[in-house]
């Protein structure tokens, strides 16, 4: 066995004489049985002791702080119902995270509203939730916002204080981070938030206007970052922008996706961003946070089945799942691990494809399995985060469920779509073939 393969796994990982892998005591082999395959597979108790980790690091270090989870990693209503539980803040971007969050049972004011492109529909709604904060991106948000909540005001007593919404600046520190470019947010000519030299003419427009009240900055300079530099360097940023109440410093945190992956821990990255804030913030101020793959990635798994096995030149193992549920190889070109779920590491070295038609539909390349065969369930760690998010139907594939795994139980909080799912938008004329 490869003594790495269990670290890459969630940490309610076991491996059972009899069962094989288990996760939260409960044998992943049964798992694929009960739900099929493909599945996405959640250590709830895991990523609960994760958000504690995250949440005693940073109220430590600096009291007058708040934990808000970047949900787009994640953004299923049982996730959202965790992180409540758990009695921490909530990012979202879009309406249906935001309803996703509000269903979850995620308070109005612990939500924080993001987007760079946010639509009258979202901000309206945003509103009409009592959304604790909205980040503004840009101008025009603004004029939406100011809009929003002179509508609101004039409709209900029950809004914000005297008609007034919490806003924070997004800033562009202008920090390139050494990460996927695809998700390297911070740098010159990047699509969010707005340039050093831009942020005082917004944050005086804000204040000028009778609905918004200017409560902070916020910046982000991207994800899956192994380094803590690229954090501090964007606080130094913010620190030239003059005082305020609130400081949102993003995320970012990247994950251990393979064995020669060696992010910060939690701590490191944390306490890097508090003794940067301590030199160059107000120490009176608040302090956000917002991990969201850091967070949610290592608590969950995805099962595949193997369909095929092809010996040659190379040995491919193919899996009944793909780039429909796992975008994050075809996008950026992140490596992932593997394992048989019945016998746990080490064997011959394989490609694993996926079965839809793009060659560049690979879960892993050079991975090793031990002698795979058709039927086999292979387990693939590290997929909680963006994996659920960007499921999608391509070559008619059916969204694979998500099941929560603790104390020796599984529960599906996601269920598989079913061909009545996929053909629901089908408008009735069409059916009928008129």
């Amino acid at each position: 066995m490869n003594p790495d393969i269990l670290e890459l796994f969630p940490e309610g990982t076991a491996v059972d004489a009899d069962r094989g892998l288990t996760v939260g005591g409960v044998a992943l082999a049964e798992v694929a049985d009960r739900f099929s395959t493909p599945a996405y597979v959640v250590d709830e108790a895991g990523l609960r002791a994760r958000i504690r980790r995250y949440q005693q690091a940073l109220g430590a270090g600096w009291p007058d702080s708040r934990l808000v989870f970047a949900s787009k990693s994640f953004p299923c209503v049982a996730a959202y119902r965790l992180m409540a539980q758990a009695g921490i803040g909530v990012d979202v971007a879009g309406l249906g995270e935001l309803a996703a969050a509000l269903r979850g049972g995620v308070e109005g004011r612990n939500l924080v509203l993001h987007g760079n492109a946010k639509t009258s529909a979202e901000i309206e709604m945003a509103v009409a939730a009592g959304v604790g904060l909205v980040v503004v991106d840009n101008f025009d948000d603004i004029d939406r916002l100011e809009h929003a909540v002179e509508q609101a005001a004039q409709h209900t007593a029950e809004h914000t204080a005297a008609g007034r919404q919490d806003v924070l600046v997004r800033v562009l520190p202008e920090v390139r981070a050494d990460t996927y470019e695809a998700v390297a947010t911070g740098q010159k000519g990047s699509k969010f938030g707005l340039p050093l030299d831009q942020v005082p003419r917004a944050i005086e427009r804000i204040r000028a206007g009778a609905h918004l009240r200017m409560a902070g900055v916020h910046t982000h300079v991207g994800s899956q970052i192994l380094d803590v530099e690229p954090f501090a360097a964007a606080v130094r940023a913010l620190a030239g922008l003059g005082e305020f109440e609130t400081y949102n410093l993003g995320g970012g945190l990247g994950a251990r996706y393979t064995y020669t992956d060696h992010p910060p821990e939690p701590e490191e990255w944390i306490g890097a961003i508090i003794d940067t804030a301590r030199r160059h913030l107000p120490h009176s101020a608040r302090l956000m946070i917002e991990p969201g793959r850091s967070l949610v990635a290592r608590s969950g798994v995805t099962l595949y089945r193997v369909v095929n096995v092809k010996r040659g030149d190379r040995v491919t193992v193919a899996v009944d799942g793909g780039m429909a549920d796992n975008m994050e190889v075809a996008l950026y070109g992140q490596r992932f691990e593997a394992t048989l779920v019945d016998r746990v590491g080490g064997g011959e070295r394989v490609d694993i494809v996926g079965r839809h038609c793009e060659s560049g539909d690979r879960i892993s390349s050079g991975v090793t399995l031990r002698a795979p065969r058709v039927g086999d369930v292979v387990a693939v760690p590290v997929t909680g985060a963006y994996c659920h998010t960007m499921a999608n139907n391509y070559n008619g594939a059916l969204k694979a469920p998500v099941v929560f795994c603790a104390d020796g139980e599984a529960r599906e909080v996601v269920r598989r779509e079913t061909l009545g799912d996929f053909f629901a938008r089908d408008t009735s004329e069409w059916i009928d073939g008129s």
